[in-house]
């Protein structure tokens, strides 16, 4: 595993860990006996082709996932590792990716912590007791992450399963992933998704006791979530800041940056890369990186080009093709295939991915097409 592989005397200057100058590329080079290549693109070495996955790659789009939930809620499914280990290994082999993302959700962590929440159909999350005084945030629950070793459960069944080599000698890579303080702070207090994020600017802005402390808990049990994860086989952690977009570049450095740079460094010590990824974010994308961050997740509003020159080329970056674009005809989605991919420009540590999650009705045809462009593709 990458963790015993990774220099570690200093395990939050990653300065330390090898990385190639941009000017390499990744022509003709094989990815390194036991580091996929997956791993080795979110490290900026050289590889021999792009590696390609996809957000939300086992979903509602995917037949075999449909017949799962008839008999299983999301919850269900996540909580169950059996379940979840089946999920996630049947959508990485139907579609011949690099890489395999747990099955499991942004919002697991909230019950050991005490804030119970459900699916509701239509409405997605739903928080019935928002977390919106300095009482109900002093009340949150920072010593329970055991009850999440599900997932590290549902990982070590994947990582198994994987253990191989593939046919073209490549390891598949295991990706565990949380959500980011912000994201998960957003969902605790505004009780769902929201618009406007009002009640929790208001927090923010207001309660100089309250936020920080929430924010210190949430970055305690998503280290401790973290943890078990990487232990259980995961390569990479990818931190979901969904909803970062909502905020300005200024209250984001003010409010967001510390906790989430505490988050991917003490991830980062682990032992393992980390994707920092979030929606809408092109203002912000400078400010991200000053998280340290080994990857960054570009979303399809900016240019691959635009957004990794943005970043000072001084990371890997994931994306970016604009996930309606899997309902085009085929020249269209191949032109738009060639194009993130030339935009990339042979640049080691770039991944193929979409710009966001892949959505209920798109064509499965269309998906295992667009990993065999990738894999072919050539400057």
């Amino acid at each position: 595993m990458l963790r015993s592989k990774l220099s570690m005397e200093n395990p939050l200057n990653h300065a330390s860990v090898d990385r190639p100058s941009d000017e390499q590329t990744q022509q003709n080079l094989p990815a390194a006996t036991g580091s996929s290549r997956f791993v080795r693109a979110c490290l900026r070495q050289p590889v021999d082709r792009t590696p390609v996955w996809f957000l939300r790659q086992a979903g509602r789009y995917m037949p075999e996932y449909m017949a799962v939930r008839k008999h299983h809620t999301l919850l269900d499914i996540c909580r169950t590792p059996e379940v979840a280990a089946e999920v996630t290994i049947t959508a990485a082999e139907r579609l011949g990716v690099d890489a395999a993302i747990i099955f499991a959700d942004l919002l697991l962590p909230f019950t050991p912590m005490g804030v119970d929440f459900e699916f509701l159909a239509g409405e997605g999350p739903v928080v019935h007791a928002p977390v919106r005084t300095a009482e109900q945030v002093q009340a949150l629950r920072t010593d329970r992450i055991e009850e999440l070793s599900y997932v590290a459960r549902s990982i070590e069944k994947v990582a198994a399963h994987f253990s191989a080599p593939r046919a073209d000698g490549d390891q598949l890579g295991i990706i565990g992933f949380c959500g980011a303080p912000f994201t998960l702070a957003s969902y605790m207090i505004e009780g769902g998704s929201s618009r406007n994020y009002i009640e929790t600017k208001k927090m923010m802005y207001s309660d100089a006791v309250s936020w920080p402390l929430l924010m210190e808990k949430l970055v305690t049990v998503l280290v401790g979530f973290a943890q078990q994860q990487i232990e259980a086989g995961a390569d990479v952690i990818q931190i979901f800041d969904s909803w970062a977009g909502a905020l300005s570049v200024t209250d984001y450095r003010q409010y967001c940056l510390a906790p989430t740079t505490e988050l991917i460094r003490r991830v980062q010590a682990l032992g393992v890369p980390v994707i920092y990824f979030g929606v809408d974010t092109a203002s912000l994308l400078p400010t991200m990186r000053e998280t340290g961050a080994d990857v960054i997740g570009l979303d399809w509003r900016v240019p691959l080009d635009i957004g990794w020159k943005s970043l000072g080329h001084a990371c890997a970056v994931q994306g970016n093709l604009d996930p309606i674009s899997l309902f085009a005809p085929q020249d269209v989605l191949k032109a738009r295939v060639e194009e993130v991919l030339r935009a990339a420009e042979g640049r080691p540590g770039h991944i193929f991915n979409l710009g966001h999650g892949i959505v209920p009705g798109t064509p499965v045809d269309n998906v295992i097409q667009v990993v065999e462009w990738v894999k072919h593709f050539s400057l």
